[in-house]
C-alpha cells in the first residue's frame, strides 16, 4: 500500500523550470509518520520596466494576483497522498539575496466582471506599498484538499513557493535561490476500499425513470456500469436539511459502496414561467420548484448575493476524508462568503464528475438522450466535422491596451492545446468575419452578426468556444475600442435564433465565456426582477442549445452567475495574455489543456481536471472571485460522455 502511494506522490510533482534535487528522499520522522525531503533550486529572476512600475519575471512562473497588491512570481508543486493522510509542511529558504529597486513593483488589477460595460479598474493599496514588512508575508504557503485524480481519491497538497519577496517601504527585493522542503505525513489507518460496481449514477425524478432506462442500456453497452436512482427515493431515505443535501449524502454513499465516478443530475426547473431565480437567503431551499434539487451558494461579490453551483454535488470530501458540507458553521446558509453570513470553509475539489440535464419535460429528456446515444455510437472522432474548432470573439473590456480579449483568448486555446488535431475557423470583429466585413462600429452589422454565427456553426464543429459578454438570453461582444459603449453591440447568438442552427447530428462541445449564459434557474417572468435578464427568457442560453433535438451542442459549460476576466494585455510582463492567466479565461485554459495535452477525453473528467488544476494554482478560499469562478462553472450535459464517441 505505502509503496504504491510513494510512486503516486512522485508522479504528482509539478514544478516548471527549477531544479528539484533529492525528490522524495525519505528521511527519519516522528513515530508513526514518514517524511519526504526535497531541495529546490531557482536560477534567477529578471526585472523589466513597465511604465512607472517594474515587473519581476521568472520563466514558467505563476503570478500573485491580489487586486492592488504587488504582482510577484510563484511556483506550485503538487503532491498526492491517499485520502485522509495527515500532512505537515516545512519549507526553508536558503542563500537569500537582497537587491534595491528604484520603482514600485506592478500592482495587480481588479478582476473585471463580464457585464455590459466591461471596464477594467486599476487600483493600488497604499497600505501595502507603504509597509516595511515583506510581501508576501511568508516564503511559502500550502493548500490541502480531497479530490479525484486519475480515478484515485486522494489528499492533494498544493505547495506554493515564493522565491521573490518585496519590501515596499525599503524598495528591496529578497530572492532565495534554494529551498529545503520537508513533508511529514501520516497515512490513514484505513484507506477507501476499491470498488467498481458502478461507474455512473443517474439521479432523476421518478416520472422519468422509465425513459432513463434507454440511456442506461446505452451506457452499459459501452462498458459504463450505470445505476439509476430517483430523487423521491433519495429524499425519502436520507437525512438532510433539504433535497440537495440528501442527494449529496447519497452521492457519498454511492462512492463508498459502488465506486461511482460520474453523477448525472436529470431535471431542471419545473416551470417555464415563474419561480425564484436568485439567492434569497435561508428561505430559498424550495425543492418543489425543481425536478432535481439545486444548491444556491451565498457568495456576495457586491454585484449579486448568490447563484447556483452544481460543484456542491461534486465536492464530497475534505483533505481528511470528512464530509464537505459547504456549511462549516451549521447555519443553513451554504457556501457563504458575505458580510451578512460570514465565510464558510469549503474544500472545492471534485470527488466525482457532475453534469446536469436541466430538462423541464420528458420530451427535452428524450431529445438529449437521443443526441448522446447517436453521438457516442457514431465514432464521430473520425468525422471531418468533429476535427474542427470554431472561435468567436471580439473586444470584451475597455482598457488602456485596447485589445480584443475574446479573440486573443480563443486563439490562445487553439494554438496551445488544439492545433495539432483540429482545424480552426474564427469569427472575429477585428477582421470583419463576425461583422460582415465591418471592422469599425456599424449598427446593422453588429445587430445581425448572429446570422454569420448560425451559418458557420451549422457546418459542424467538434468544439466551439465563445469569449465575451452574456446573459441568460444571449452572447455578445463589441467592436474594437467600444467595450465601454452599450451600443453598438455585436450580437453573436440568442436563444431566440439558435433554433435556426442546421448542424444536424454534428453537435458541438460548447465552452461559453460570458455572464449568466448557463443560469438554468431562469424563467419567463424573471426579467421583471432579474437585473441580468433584459427581456423575457424562459430558459437559459447554455441549456437551450443542448436540449435541441439532433442539433446545437452535445454539452455546454458556462457560468450560472456573473463571470470575471482580465484585460488582453500582459500586466505581469511574462509574455502571456492576462485574459488567459486569471479567472474565467484561466479555467477555460485549464479545460483545453486537460483535453488537448493531458488527454482527458471523458467530458466530466475534463471539466473536473480543469477545476482541480485551477484550485492547485489559485486556492479559492484566498480570493472570493476565484471561489466564484469554479463554483459557477456548470456542465450542462452528460459527465460520462466520451468526447468524439466510441
Amino acid at each position: 500500500m505505502k509503496g504504491y502511494w510513494i510512486i503516486l506522490v512522485a508522479m504528482g510533482l509539478i514544478l516548471a523550470n527549477v531544479a528539484v534535487v533529492g525528490v522524495n528522499r525519505h528521511v527519519v520522522s516522528e513515530k508513526g509518520m514518514e517524511a519526504i525531503a526535497d531541495k529546490i533550486h531557482f536560477s534567477t529572476y529578471n526585472l523589466r520596466e513597465n511604465g512607472e512600475y517594474l515587473n519581476v519575471v521568472m520563466e514558467n512562473a505563476r503570478y500573485l494576483h491580489r487586486a492592488g497588491e504587488p504582482v510577484l512570481p510563484y511556483y506550485t508543486k503538487t503532491y498526492y497522498f491517499p485520502l485522509g493522510t495527515r500532512v505537515k509542511v516545512e519549507c526553508i529558504p536558503e542563500s537569500i539575496e537582497v537587491e534595491k529597486v528604484g520603482r514600485r513593483i506592478m500592482p495587480a488589477s481588479e478582476p473585471t466582471p463580464l457585464n455590459s460595460m466591461g471596464e477594467t479598474k486599476e487600483i493600488i493599496k497604499e497600505e501595502v506599498y507603504a509597509s516595511s514588512k515583506a510581501y508576501p508575508d511568508a516564503w511559502y504557503s500550502y493548500n490541502l484538499g480531497g479530490g479525484l485524480v486519475d480515478g484515485k481519491h486522494v489528499t492533494i497538497l498544493s505547495l506554493h513557493i515564493y522565491p521573490v519577496r518585496y519590501i515596499p517601504a525599503a524598495g528591496e527585493i529578497q530572492f532565495s535561490k534554494n529551498f529545503q522542503v520537508r513533508i511529514d505525513y501520516s497515512l490513514p489507518d484505513r484507506g477507501m476500499d476499491t470498488v467498481d460496481t458502478y461507474d455512473l449514477v443517474i439521479i432523476c425524478p421518478s416520472e422519468w425513470k422509465g425513459a432513463i432506462d434507454t440511456l442506461k442500456q446505452h451506457k452499459e453497452s459501452h462498458g459504463v456500469k450505470t445505476l439509476v436512482k430517483t430523487v423521491e427515493d433519495i429524499v425519502a431515505t436520507y437525512d438532510g436539511r433539504d433535497g440537495a443535501e440528501k442527494i449529496k449524502y447519497f452521492i457519498k454513499d454511492a462512492i463508498e459502496e459502488y465506486g461511482i465516478k460520474y453523477v448525472l443530475l436529470v431535471g431542471g426547473k419545473k416551470s417555464y414561467f415563474t419561480g425564484n431565480w436568485g439567492y434569497d437567503g435561508p428561505t430559498h431551499h424550495d425543492d418543489s420548484l425543481w425536478y432535481c434539487p439545486v444548491r444556491y451558494v451565498a457568495l456576495d461579490d457586491n454585484a449579486e448575493k448568490g447563484y447556483i453551483s452544481d460543484l456542491y454535488f461534486a465536492d464530497i470530501y475534505d483533505a481528511y476524508g470528512n464530509f464537505s458540507s459547504w456549511d462549516s458553521n451549521g447555519d443553513g446558509i451554504f457556501g457563504a462568503w458575505s458580510f451578512k453570513y460570514g465565510k464558510d470553509t469549503m474544500d472545492f475539489y471534485p470527488d466525482v464528475y457532475v453534469g446536469r440535464l436541466a430538462c423541464r419535460s420528458e420530451k427535452e429528456l428524450q431529445n438529449v438522450m437521443n443526441k448522446i446515444i447517436t453521438y457516442e455510437n457514431g465514432n464521430v472522432k473520425s468525422e471531418e466535422w468533429f476535427n474542427r474548432m470554431l472561435l468567436v470573439g471580439g473586444d470584451t473590456f475597455n482598457d488602456a491596451d485596447n485589445l480584443p480579449e475574446g479573440e486573443i483568448s480563443t486563439e490562445w486555446f487553439y494554438d496551445h492545446y488544439m492545433a495539432g488535431d483540429f482545424d480552426k475557423t474564427s469569427l472575429f470583429v477585428t477582421d470583419g468575419t463576425l461583422t460582415y466585413g465591418h471592422t469599425e462600429p456599424n449598427e446593422l452589422a453588429g445587430r445581425f452578426a448572429w446570422v454569420n454565427v448560425i451559418k458557420e456553426f451549422s457546418k459542424g464543429y467538434g468544439f466551439v468556444v465563445f469569449d465575451g459578454h452574456g446573459s441568460p438570453t444571449a452572447w455578445a461582444t463589441h467592436f474594437l475600442g467600444y467595450a465601454s459603449h452599450t451600443d453598438p453591440w455585436v450580437n453573436g447568438l440568442m436563444t431566440y435564433n439558435m433554433d435556426l442552427l442546421q448542424n444536424k447530428n454534428m453537435p458541438s462541445i460548447f465552452i461559453i465565456g460570458g455572464c449568466h449564459n448557463s443560469e438554468f434557474n431562469i424563467s419567463l417572468m424573471d426579467f421583471m426582477n432579474n437585473e441580468w435578464t433584459y427581456q423575457p427568457t424562459y430558459e437559459c442560453f447554455g441549456w437551450h442549445i443542448v436540449k435541441m433535438a439532433d442539433r446545437g451542442a452535445i454539452a455546454s459549460i458556462g457560468n450560472t452567475g456573473l463571470g470575471y476576466g482580465e484585460s488582453g494585455g500582459d500586466r505581469n510582463g511574462n509574455g502571456v495574455p492576462d485574459c488567459v492567466e486569471y479567472n474565467g479565461g484561466y479555467i477555460e485554459d485549464r479545460f483545453f489543456e486537460a483535453y488537448g495535452v493531458e488527454g482527458k477525453d471523458v467530458l466530466g473528467e475534463t471539466w473536473g481536471t480543469a477545476i482541480t488544476n485551477y484550485i492547485n494554482t489559485f486556492p479559492p478560499l484566498e480570493d472570493r472571485i476565484d471561489a466564484k469562478t469554479i463554483e459557477e462553472w456548470v456542465l450542462l450535459g452528460d459527465p460520462s460522455l466520451k468526447i468524439g464517441g466510441y
